[in-house]
Protein backbone atom coordinates (compact mmCIF):
# COMPACT_ATOMS: atom_id res chain seq x y z
CA UNK A 1 0.00 0.00 0.00
CA UNK A 2 1.27 3.46 -0.95
CA UNK A 3 1.37 6.16 1.75
CA UNK A 4 1.72 9.92 1.31
CA UNK A 5 2.55 11.65 4.59
CA UNK A 6 1.31 15.26 4.61
CA UNK A 7 2.83 17.34 7.39
CA UNK A 8 1.55 20.78 6.40
CA UNK A 9 -1.86 21.55 7.94
CA UNK A 10 -2.79 23.89 5.06
CA UNK A 11 -2.74 21.24 2.31
CA UNK A 12 -6.18 21.13 0.62
CA UNK A 13 -7.59 23.52 3.22
CA UNK A 14 -9.71 25.47 0.71
CA UNK A 15 -10.39 22.78 -1.87
CA UNK A 16 -10.72 19.02 -1.67
CA UNK A 17 -9.37 18.60 -5.20
CA UNK A 18 -5.67 18.13 -4.23
CA UNK A 19 -6.70 15.48 -1.68
CA UNK A 20 -8.96 13.81 -4.25
CA UNK A 21 -6.09 13.64 -6.77
CA UNK A 22 -4.09 11.58 -4.27
CA UNK A 23 -7.08 9.39 -3.37
CA UNK A 24 -7.90 8.63 -7.02
CA UNK A 25 -4.30 7.54 -7.57
CA UNK A 26 -4.35 5.30 -4.46
CA UNK A 27 -1.53 7.45 -3.06
CA UNK A 28 -2.78 6.91 0.51
CA UNK A 29 -2.81 10.47 1.89
CA UNK A 30 -2.31 10.66 5.67
CA UNK A 31 -2.37 13.88 7.65
CA UNK A 32 -1.26 14.05 11.31
CA UNK A 33 -3.69 15.62 13.75
CA UNK A 34 -1.30 18.42 14.74
CA UNK A 35 -2.21 21.85 13.38
CA UNK A 36 1.43 22.77 12.79
CA UNK A 37 4.61 21.37 11.28
CA UNK A 38 5.70 18.20 13.04
CA UNK A 39 8.54 18.36 15.56
CA UNK A 40 11.66 16.80 14.11
CA UNK A 41 11.56 13.74 16.35
CA UNK A 42 7.90 13.11 15.55
CA UNK A 43 8.59 13.42 11.83
CA UNK A 44 11.37 10.84 12.14
CA UNK A 45 8.98 8.51 13.94
CA UNK A 46 6.20 8.77 11.36
CA UNK A 47 8.09 8.87 8.08
CA UNK A 48 9.29 5.26 8.05
CA UNK A 49 6.33 3.96 6.04
CA UNK A 50 6.00 6.95 3.70
CA UNK A 51 6.40 6.63 -0.06
CA UNK A 52 5.80 10.35 -0.57
CA UNK A 53 6.14 13.38 1.68
CA UNK A 54 4.29 16.71 1.31
CA UNK A 55 5.72 19.39 3.60
CA UNK A 56 5.43 23.07 4.44
CA UNK A 57 8.20 24.67 6.50
CA UNK A 58 9.48 21.42 8.03
CA UNK A 59 13.28 21.03 7.83
CA UNK A 60 13.83 17.95 5.66
CA UNK A 61 17.37 16.88 6.42
CA UNK A 62 19.46 13.87 5.47
CA UNK A 63 18.47 12.02 8.64
CA UNK A 64 14.80 12.42 7.75
CA UNK A 65 15.45 10.84 4.34
CA UNK A 66 17.48 8.04 5.91
CA UNK A 67 14.55 7.26 8.20
CA UNK A 68 12.31 6.74 5.16
CA UNK A 69 13.61 3.77 3.14
CA UNK A 70 10.51 3.76 0.91
CA UNK A 71 10.57 7.49 0.15
CA UNK A 72 10.24 8.21 -3.59
CA UNK A 73 9.40 11.93 -3.67
CA UNK A 74 9.46 15.03 -1.46
CA UNK A 75 6.96 17.75 -2.33
CA UNK A 76 7.14 21.32 -1.03
CA UNK A 77 3.65 22.74 -0.56
CA UNK A 78 4.86 26.14 -1.69
CA UNK A 79 7.73 27.72 -3.57
CA UNK A 80 10.88 28.00 -1.46
CA UNK A 81 12.82 24.77 -1.04
CA UNK A 82 15.52 26.15 1.29
CA UNK A 83 14.22 24.03 4.20
CA UNK A 84 14.96 20.86 2.20
CA UNK A 85 18.48 19.46 1.86
CA UNK A 86 18.48 19.27 -1.93
CA UNK A 87 21.99 17.82 -2.11
CA UNK A 88 21.01 14.98 0.21
CA UNK A 89 17.94 14.31 -1.92
CA UNK A 90 20.03 14.17 -5.08
CA UNK A 91 22.48 11.74 -3.51
CA UNK A 92 19.57 9.46 -2.64
CA UNK A 93 17.90 9.95 -6.03
CA UNK A 94 14.76 11.35 -4.38
CA UNK A 95 13.14 14.02 -6.59
CA UNK A 96 12.02 17.22 -4.87
CA UNK A 97 9.00 18.91 -6.43
CA UNK A 98 7.43 22.27 -5.63
CA UNK A 99 4.77 24.72 -6.84
CA UNK A 100 6.45 27.66 -8.60
CA UNK A 101 4.19 30.62 -9.33
CA UNK A 102 1.29 29.26 -7.30
CA UNK A 103 1.39 31.97 -4.63
CA UNK A 104 3.15 34.83 -6.44
CA UNK A 105 0.16 37.16 -6.64
CA UNK A 106 -0.90 36.41 -3.08
CA UNK A 107 2.55 37.28 -1.71
CA UNK A 108 2.98 40.36 -3.91
CA UNK A 109 -0.41 41.76 -2.88
CA UNK A 110 0.27 41.06 0.78
CA UNK A 111 3.70 42.69 0.56
CA UNK A 112 2.23 45.85 -0.86
CA UNK A 113 -0.36 45.76 1.91
CA UNK A 114 2.47 45.63 4.45
CA UNK A 115 4.08 48.65 2.81
CA UNK A 116 0.88 50.69 2.89
CA UNK A 117 0.01 49.69 6.44
CA UNK A 118 3.49 50.36 7.82
CA UNK A 119 3.99 53.66 6.00
CA UNK A 120 0.62 55.05 7.10
CA UNK A 121 0.51 53.37 10.55
CA UNK A 122 -2.83 51.73 9.79
CA UNK A 123 -2.51 48.89 12.32
CA UNK A 124 -1.11 51.25 14.95
CA UNK A 125 -4.10 53.56 14.52
CA UNK A 126 -6.50 50.62 14.71
CA UNK A 127 -4.95 49.50 18.00
CA UNK A 128 -5.05 53.02 19.41
CA UNK A 129 -8.72 53.49 18.49
CA UNK A 130 -9.58 50.05 19.92
CA UNK A 131 -7.89 51.15 23.15
CA UNK A 132 -10.03 54.29 23.30
CA UNK A 133 -7.69 56.75 21.61
CA UNK A 134 -8.17 58.92 18.53
CA UNK A 135 -4.68 59.70 17.17
CA UNK A 136 -3.81 61.52 13.96
CA UNK A 137 -0.69 59.70 12.82
CA UNK A 138 1.16 61.19 9.86
CA UNK A 139 3.01 59.07 7.31
CA UNK A 140 4.46 59.70 3.85
CA UNK A 141 2.64 59.20 0.57
CA UNK A 142 4.19 56.52 -1.62
CA UNK A 143 4.14 58.61 -4.78
CA UNK A 144 7.65 59.84 -5.65
CA UNK A 145 9.24 57.51 -3.12
CA UNK A 146 11.72 54.84 -4.20
CA UNK A 147 11.08 51.12 -3.76
CA UNK A 148 14.11 48.83 -3.83
CA UNK A 149 13.31 45.21 -4.66
CA UNK A 150 15.91 42.57 -3.86
CA UNK A 151 15.06 39.59 -6.04
CA UNK A 152 13.10 40.28 -9.22
CA UNK A 153 11.39 36.94 -9.73
CA UNK A 154 7.65 36.42 -10.18
CA UNK A 155 6.75 38.11 -6.89
CA UNK A 156 9.21 40.96 -7.31
CA UNK A 157 7.93 41.73 -10.81
CA UNK A 158 4.33 41.87 -9.63
CA UNK A 159 5.30 44.11 -6.72
CA UNK A 160 7.14 46.43 -9.10
CA UNK A 161 3.94 46.85 -11.10
CA UNK A 162 1.91 47.73 -8.01
CA UNK A 163 4.55 50.24 -6.95
CA UNK A 164 4.61 51.97 -10.33
CA UNK A 165 0.81 52.25 -10.20
CA UNK A 166 1.27 54.24 -6.99
CA UNK A 167 3.82 56.54 -8.62
CA UNK A 168 6.92 55.01 -7.05
CA UNK A 169 10.35 54.74 -8.64
CA UNK A 170 11.53 51.12 -8.71
CA UNK A 171 15.12 49.95 -8.25
CA UNK A 172 15.98 46.26 -8.43
CA UNK A 173 18.90 44.03 -7.58
CA UNK A 174 18.91 40.45 -8.79
CA UNK A 175 22.23 38.61 -9.22
CA UNK A 176 20.57 36.12 -11.58
CA UNK A 177 19.30 38.70 -14.09
CA UNK A 178 21.28 40.82 -16.50
CA UNK A 179 20.58 44.58 -16.51
CA UNK A 180 18.55 44.38 -19.72
CA UNK A 181 16.15 41.86 -18.17
CA UNK A 182 15.64 44.16 -15.17
CA UNK A 183 15.01 47.15 -17.42
CA UNK A 184 12.35 45.20 -19.33
CA UNK A 185 10.41 45.15 -16.06
CA UNK A 186 10.59 48.97 -15.95
CA UNK A 187 12.98 48.85 -13.01
CA UNK A 188 16.46 50.35 -12.74
CA UNK A 189 19.16 47.69 -12.20
CA UNK A 190 21.51 48.60 -9.35
CA UNK A 191 24.08 47.01 -7.09
CA UNK A 192 22.80 45.86 -3.70
CA UNK A 193 24.67 48.54 -1.77
CA UNK A 194 23.32 51.27 -4.05
CA UNK A 195 19.79 49.97 -3.63
CA UNK A 196 20.06 50.11 0.17
CA UNK A 197 21.45 53.65 0.13
CA UNK A 198 18.84 55.06 -2.26
CA UNK A 199 15.57 53.31 -1.34
CA UNK A 200 12.83 54.66 0.92
CA UNK A 201 11.34 51.15 1.07
CA UNK A 202 13.34 47.92 0.67
CA UNK A 203 11.52 44.63 0.04
CA UNK A 204 13.11 41.16 0.04
CA UNK A 205 12.04 38.54 -2.50
CA UNK A 206 14.65 35.81 -2.72
CA UNK A 207 15.26 32.41 -1.13
CA UNK A 208 17.28 32.01 2.01
CA UNK A 209 20.63 30.28 2.25
CA UNK A 210 21.21 29.08 5.83
CA UNK A 211 24.88 28.39 5.12
CA UNK A 212 25.53 31.92 3.88
CA UNK A 213 24.25 33.83 6.92
CA UNK A 214 22.11 36.99 6.74
CA UNK A 215 22.22 38.91 3.47
CA UNK A 216 21.46 42.08 5.43
CA UNK A 217 23.88 42.10 8.34
CA UNK A 218 24.55 45.04 10.64
CA UNK A 219 26.92 46.73 8.20
CA UNK A 220 24.48 46.59 5.31
CA UNK A 221 21.45 47.53 7.40
CA UNK A 222 23.37 50.56 8.62
CA UNK A 223 23.78 51.79 5.04
CA UNK A 224 20.02 52.05 4.50
CA UNK A 225 18.55 55.51 4.08
CA UNK A 226 17.62 57.12 7.39
CA UNK A 227 13.91 56.54 8.07
CA UNK A 228 13.62 53.76 5.48
CA UNK A 229 11.18 50.87 5.79
CA UNK A 230 12.39 47.25 5.47
CA UNK A 231 9.84 44.64 4.34
CA UNK A 232 10.38 40.88 4.45
CA UNK A 233 7.76 38.43 3.22
CA UNK A 234 10.39 35.96 2.01
CA UNK A 235 12.67 34.22 4.51
CA UNK A 236 13.64 35.32 8.02
CA UNK A 237 17.27 34.24 7.80
CA UNK A 238 17.93 36.95 5.24
CA UNK A 239 18.18 39.61 7.96
CA UNK A 240 20.18 39.93 11.18
CA UNK A 241 17.21 40.52 13.48
CA UNK A 242 19.28 41.63 16.48
CA UNK A 243 21.07 44.28 14.41
CA UNK A 244 17.73 45.34 12.95
CA UNK A 245 16.20 45.79 16.41
CA UNK A 246 19.19 47.90 17.48
CA UNK A 247 18.70 50.22 14.50
CA UNK A 248 15.00 50.56 15.25
CA UNK A 249 15.66 51.44 18.89
CA UNK A 250 18.23 54.02 17.83
CA UNK A 251 15.76 55.65 15.43
CA UNK A 252 18.03 54.97 12.46
CA UNK A 253 15.32 53.07 10.54
CA UNK A 254 11.74 54.16 10.01
CA UNK A 255 10.24 50.74 10.52
CA UNK A 256 9.99 47.11 9.54
CA UNK A 257 7.12 45.02 8.23
CA UNK A 258 7.96 41.32 8.56
CA UNK A 259 6.02 38.20 7.68
CA UNK A 260 9.03 35.86 7.92
CA UNK A 261 11.44 35.30 10.79
CA UNK A 262 14.63 33.38 11.52
CA UNK A 263 12.75 31.24 14.09
CA UNK A 264 9.06 30.46 13.56
CA UNK A 265 6.74 30.77 15.34
CA UNK A 266 8.37 34.01 16.45
CA UNK A 267 10.45 33.28 19.53
CA UNK A 268 9.34 34.92 22.76
CA UNK A 269 12.85 36.31 23.20
CA UNK A 270 13.00 37.80 19.70
CA UNK A 271 14.32 41.38 19.83
CA UNK A 272 11.72 42.38 17.25
CA UNK A 273 8.92 41.82 19.76
CA UNK A 274 9.95 44.85 21.79
CA UNK A 275 11.39 47.01 19.02
CA UNK A 276 9.48 50.16 18.03
CA UNK A 277 7.80 50.76 14.65
CA UNK A 278 7.29 47.12 13.80
CA UNK A 279 4.50 45.37 11.91
CA UNK A 280 4.83 41.62 12.50
CA UNK A 281 2.59 38.94 10.95
CA UNK A 282 2.57 35.15 11.08
CA UNK A 283 4.12 34.05 7.74
CA UNK A 284 0.73 34.28 6.04
CA UNK A 285 1.49 36.19 2.83
CA UNK A 286 0.62 33.15 0.72
CA UNK A 287 -2.61 32.43 2.61
CA UNK A 288 -5.30 32.96 0.00
CA UNK A 289 -7.80 30.32 -1.14
CA UNK A 290 -6.59 30.76 -4.72
CA UNK A 291 -2.92 30.17 -3.86
CA UNK A 292 -3.75 27.28 -1.54
CA UNK A 293 -5.75 25.58 -4.28
CA UNK A 294 -3.09 26.13 -6.96
CA UNK A 295 -0.14 24.89 -4.91
CA UNK A 296 -2.10 21.87 -3.69
CA UNK A 297 -3.02 20.86 -7.23
CA UNK A 298 0.56 21.28 -8.49
CA UNK A 299 2.23 19.22 -5.77
CA UNK A 300 -0.45 16.51 -5.73
CA UNK A 301 -0.16 16.02 -9.47
CA UNK A 302 3.62 15.81 -9.35
CA UNK A 303 3.56 13.38 -6.42
CA UNK A 304 1.26 11.11 -8.42
CA UNK A 305 3.49 11.40 -11.48
CA UNK A 306 6.55 10.26 -9.55
CA UNK A 307 4.71 7.44 -7.76
CA UNK A 308 3.46 6.13 -11.12
CA UNK A 309 6.87 6.30 -12.77
CA UNK A 310 6.41 9.53 -14.71
CA UNK A 311 8.73 12.57 -14.62
CA UNK A 312 7.44 15.48 -12.51
CA UNK A 313 6.64 18.81 -14.14
CA UNK A 314 7.95 21.09 -11.38
CA UNK A 315 11.18 19.58 -10.12
CA UNK A 316 13.55 21.53 -7.86
CA UNK A 317 16.13 18.74 -7.54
Amino acid sequence: MTTTLITTPTFARHSSEPWDILLRADAGPVRPEENAALPHGELLRRIGEADALIVGMDPITADVMDAAPRLKVIAKHGVGTDTIDLDAARRRDIPVVFAPGSNSRAVAEYTFGLILSARRSITASHQAVSDGGWPKIFGPELAEQTLGIIGLGRIGRLLAGYARAFGMTVLAHDPHLDPAAVERENAAPVRLDDLLIRSDVVSLHLPGDPAAGPLLDHARLNTMKSGALLVNAARGGLVDEHALADLLHSGRLGGVAFDAFAVEPLDGASPLRTAPRTLLTSHMAACTPQANHAMGIQVAQDVVRVLTGQPPVHRAA
